[in-house]
């Protein structure tokens, strides 16, 4: 199976069907693990992105939090979001088909805090500087939830 072909496949049915144009595929040796479409627009779920998607099948299907040994197909350069979960599950590789700035002038998905072009620069902003309005309320008893994690796990 070509694996490049599978994922802009699931890409190209997800869009015929009302999706939207991204897709994951992650496969262990020869064998596909786990794939899927994007689902946001489908699921009304903002998190429902298909890196995110095919990760949790993976990891559930492996039974582990760890791809270590699996290679990530991903239509598009990952979201953030989508990259720190593909940092989470260190997969061996990940392969993107095409970027954010070749894709932009065909795709638009901006939201009050979110887009495309911006994004990133967020991450970068101290976060009292950043467009979406977060409040620190410390709580000295919110550490003993690690502390008590610690404590199980050391």
């Amino acid at each position: 199976m070509d694996i490049i072909k599978r994922t802009i496949q699931l890409a190209l049915d997800n869009v015929e069907q009302g999706g939207r144009p991204f897709a994951t595929v992650i496969v262990r040796g020869n064998e596909v693990i786990a794939e899927s479409a994007n689902q946001v627009a489908q699921t009304c779920d903002p998190t429902a992105h298909a890196e995110i998607l095919a990760v949790r099948a993976a990891c559930r299907h492996l039974g582990t939090e760890n791809l270590s040994d699996c290679d990530i197909y991903v239509l598009a350069s990952p979201c953030p979001m989508c990259l720190g979960a593909l940092y989470y599950c260190s997969p061996r590789k990940v392969v993107y088909l095409t970027t954010r700035e070749a894709y932009a002038p065909y795709y638009r998905d901006d939201r009050q805090y979110f887009e495309l072009e911006t994004f990133y620069d967020e991450y970068a902003k101290p976060i009292a500087r950043r467009r979406l309005p977060m409040e620190h309320h410390a709580d000295p008893a919110a550490i003993d939830v690690y502390k008590r994690w610690q404590a199980l796990n050391a």
